[in-house]
């Protein structure tokens, strides 16, 4: 369903220019809680998958198959009993952001659609995970597109990632529909261990199957949801008749009437709640998003806590 905006052409599609232009938004902030150089992109992470690597992690009894050179003497001696040494792994931390084009999303009554914002906020999640040397990936799902760029590091990489969104919102398909399923699918096979994942999506796409999908990727992956929406989804519009548009379909309704009032708002928490209560089950975080929030302020506590947090295996 869509509803022409007030502000005709403007907010209704993503401009690349402005992705871009959000790289100032991000620069200087202090959400992250360390600066790295590009030099340092490979590793710099350290994750809880205990192995071999860079960092002394402890101590543990010598098992068959460890390696001798990794002999812990100094515990041996002083235990009487064989010991080797484990170790921290570094691994690089990589950003994938799965981003909903399904019709639903090319939907707004204030400032601009929520796929126009879901693009923005994704933008600035690109460039944050850019700045902290992070590679960065997006898909795209919903709309008759199913893009993939695959995670690469430094600006070159973000700004592949931006055309990209900049593409799939132009090549959407107002008619065509894709479950969240299919898309967690998709997402599994391109997430690599220390990868983080976030979800733009407004969630009228959940679906029972993506249900038993998710908690097999936030078992293994940190994962957000970044939940878009419209006030006129929360709330009915005034008393009136007005004309919405379901793809070609033309339809007037009349809000005047209170029994329609009453089931639209119910209508529309009851599409997100799959999603939601998914989420709230498995601890994941989610953050609801409007058109016309202010994304440095809308996004803060998101970053803050997500994107630069040890990875869990």
């Amino acid at each position: 369903m869509s509803v022409t905006p007030s502000t005709a052409g403007n907010g209704t599609r993503v401009a690349l220019d402005e992705l871009i232009s959000l790289a100032a938004l991000a620069h200087g902030a202090s959400l992250a809680r360390s600066r790295r150089s590009p030099a340092m992109r490979s590793g710099g992470h350290a994750s809880r998958w205990r192995g071999r690597g860079v960092d002394f992690r402890e101590s543990r009894i010598y098992q068959p198959g460890d390696e001798i050179r990794h002999m812990d003497w100094r515990v041996t001696a002083r235990s009487g009993r064989p010991h080797t040494k484990l170790f921290e792994e570094e691994r690089e931390q990589g950003l994938l952001l799965a981003l909903d084009c399904n019709p639903g999303m090319r939907f707004g009554t204030r400032v601009r659609f929520k796929s126009v914002q879901a693009a923005r906020a994704a933008a600035l999640l690109a460039w944050m995970a850019s700045a902290s040397g992070d590679r960065v990936g997006a898909l795209a799902f919903g709309g008759g597109v199913d893009g993939e760029v695959k995670p690469a590091g430094g600006r070159r990489g973000v700004l592949r990632v931006l055309r990209a969104i900049r593409d799939w919102d132009a090549a959407a398909d107002a008619s065509l529909r894709e479950p969240l399923s299919r898309a967690l699918s998709r997402v599994r096979r391109l997430l690599r261990p220390g990868m983080r994942l976030v979800l733009l999506t407004d969630g009228f796409s959940a679906d029972a199957e993506a249900a038993t999908l998710l908690p097999q990727i936030a078992g293994r992956h940190e994962v957000a949801v970044v939940m878009l929406r419209d006030m006129l989804e929360l709330v009915a519009p005034p008393p009136g008749r007005y004309a919405l548009h379901l793809g070609a379909e033309k339809r007037i309704v009349d809000f005047a009437d209170g029994k329609v009032r009453g089931a639209w708002s119910e209508r529309f928490a009851a599409s997100r709640e799959t999603l939601r209560a998914s989420c709230a089950k498995l601890g994941i975080r989610t953050l609801e998003l409007d058109g016309h929030a202010d994304l440095r302020r809308a996004l803060g506590p998101l970053l803050a806590r997500s994107l630069h947090s040890p990875v869990v295996a």
